[in-house]
């Protein structure tokens, strides 16, 4: 008896053993960060890109300051920045108040880690980068061409609230390079607070997308963080868009607005494609 107990237990240990290494599969095979398929830009040489993060490291509920690691998304960073990169972009990395941006540890972890998440840990220049990032008021944003935004749950405590950040996509956007802008996720927060010449906000009437508030609700971080992408956005008078699953995790959606201007993606599996497609439209607008 005891004999047929333990093979009955050995068996069920492996059985475990092999779903948990068949996890990180099985969930890129549900729809998390999908592969891209889609057309490669080929962006003109001498061409900037700034990505711009959260300072925010703590998923706090509201009126405590403890709570769980958190940060940027570490795929929402490293997708882009290697599109970027190997586009033969030059390209920097800003936060709220400089200097460290802290990588949410869940998302590094072996189920969800990604190949550009792994090539980010082996290279010293994107880690000293994001040691170091730069303060956002000190940064020139008329320099770049493109400006991208990544999310994670920290996004959701500073990008939305930052003045300064809105200032400068203000100012991006009337530049005389007519930066393309965007970001995916929680990123997007950190367009809310842009105004146009006349005051009025500048993503208003926009076509745009970021984490759905089902997101959020599945992830069971609703009651927790301060601001929730769809609801800002949709507050912000942007016409949201976005695409659904059995679960959000993945589902994906990337839109560009009429104007060409802003391009968003709606959560952590949107980055590539968000990246290529601003790529996509520096490439066009060079050529005219």
């Amino acid at each position: 008896m005891k004999s047929k107990f333990k093979k009955m237990a050995g068996g069920l240990l492996l059985m475990i053993g092999l779903i948990v290494l068949a996890l990180p599969t099985l969930l890129h095979k549900a729809g998390l960060h999908p592969e891209y398929h889609g057309e490669i830009a080929q962006v003109p040489a001498g061409k900037r890109a700034l990505i711009i993060a959260t300072n925010h490291s703590v998923l706090s509920a509201p009126g405590e300051t403890s709570g769980d690691a958190t940060g940027v998304m570490a795929s929402e960073m490293t997708h882009p920045y290697y599109n970027f990169l190997d586009a033969r972009m030059e390209v920097d990395i800003a936060s709220i108040k400089g200097g460290e941006i802290p990588v949410d540890p869940q998302t590094l972890s072996r189920i969800v880690r990604t190949p550009e998440d792994d090539r980010f840990l082996a290279d010293s220049i994107f880690l000293a980068k994001v040691k170091n990032s730069l303060t956002i008021v000190d940064v020139d944003v008329t320099q770049y061409d493109i400006i991208f935004i990544a999310g994670g749950w920290g996004a959701a405590y500073d990008l939305g609230y930052s003045t300064e950040l809105g200032e400068k996509i203000t100012e991006a956007y009337y530049a005389d390079k007519q930066a393309v802008i965007g970001g995916v996720c929680h990123g997007v927060l950190g367009l809310i607070k842009a105004k146009d010449r006349d005051g009025n906000l500048l993503i208003a009437g926009r076509r745009m997308t970021g984490v759905t508030d089902k997101q959020i609700k599945e992830l069971g971080i609703i009651d927790i963080t301060p601001q929730h992408p769809e609801a800002e956005l949709r507050k912000a008078g942007v016409i949201f868009e976005s695409q659904t699953a059995f679960r959000d995790l993945f589902a994906t959606h990337v839109v560009v607005d009429d104007e060409e201007r802003f391009v968003t993606g709606q959560n952590q599996n949107s980055g590539h494609e968000t990246a290529q497609k601003m790529m996509a439209i520096v490439a066009k607008n060079s050529m005219l």
